[in-house]
């Protein structure tokens, strides 16, 4: 049997559609096991314990490249991420199932074929290229092949989950993005993905904020969650560093100091007084990524 503990994602990180995107320490865990036969998942609502389960169909995927054929499989699933929030939990399945079917067939990928595996089957990188690899990630598809580095980041940073009780699908959030893009908006974004980059790097927090704006995805996804307004208005009164859309949403994402003490009490405190629930979650980056432990029989 095999343990794995894939990390939270936090992608696009406001201007950086597709490509941006850090690994947080929330975590989803498997242990899967090969058997004599069949498919059993447990831990999981009954409406993913089947084939059609993402972590399954992403070992089928990984398999095919192998040329394996596994005679059964258990899968158990403890779940820390929310489902449908932009916290990436598609993602946690997909890169924990490569990872899996990759180990019990013996180990014979490298990382970097593993990510291009698991890109294929999410179709964009900024969430499982910091769920396999940790830290905060720049990645870029080309005909297949994903192009990545690392983002040092300065050490005293804090990210705030701004979570709601409510889901965003992936699809409706990409349905509701333009077909065009003016030279305009393009611009913007470029500008500001590449001052985000340097200044989360660099320490220079007063930039940081302005880097974090968005006219490629924000604008057009928040209409589609309630209170996003009054919550990116009170995280800038609040003087959170940065504020942006984790993932598809609905998540919002706060950047803090470490020694910001007040900003998640005051936060809750006017969360409390809208229509829908949501929590705030104070997570740290996570440098390690997926992590991979063989039990001893």
């Amino acid at each position: 049997m095999i343990s794995i503990k894939v990390p939270a994602t936090s992608a696009n990180m406001g201007p950086g559609f597709d490509c941006l995107g850090v690994a947080l320490d929330l975590y989803n865990s498997y242990e899967i096991e090969e058997t004599a036969s069949g498919v059993e998942i447990t831990g999981c609502e009954e409406c993913y314990s089947n084939e059609t389960n993402l972590i399954y169909t992403s070992m089928k995927k990984c398999f095919e490249v192998l040329n394996y054929q596994p005679k059964g499989l258990k899968i158990n699933i403890n779940s820390s991420i929310p489902i449908s929030r932009g916290l990436g939990s598609s993602a946690a399945c997909i890169v924990g199932g490569v990872a899996a079917a990759n180990e019990l067939a013996g180990g014979k990928l490298t990382k970097a074929q593993l990510l291009e595996i698991a890109n294929a089957i999410e179709g964009h990188p900024d969430n499982v290229a910091p769920a396999l690899l940790g830290g905060m990630i720049i990645a870029v598809q080309d005909k297949g092949k994903v192009y990545h580095e690392n983002v040092k980041l300065a050490d005293n940073l804090r990210f705030c989950a701004i979570i709601p009780d409510f889901t965003l699908s992936t699809t409706e959030a990409r349905a509701v993005l333009p077909n065009k893009l003016t030279y305009r908006d393009a611009i913007f974004n470029i500008s500001r993905a590449t001052l985000l980059v340097t200044a989360l790097a660099n320490g220079s927090y007063d930039l940081i904020r302005h880097a974090c704006e968005d006219a490629l995805h924000q604008p057009y996804r928040s209409k589609l969650i309630p209170g996003y307004v009054e919550i990116m208005q009170k995280s800038k009164e609040l003087d959170c560093l940065g504020i942006f859309l984790s993932g598809a949403g609905p998540t919002i994402m706060a950047i803090i100091k470490n020694n910001d003490q007040r900003f998640t009490t005051d936060m809750q405190r006017f969360l409390d007084t809208l229509e829908c629930k949501w929590t705030v979650k104070e997570l740290c980056i996570d440098h390690q990524g997926t992590i991979i432990t063989k039990a001893c029989k």
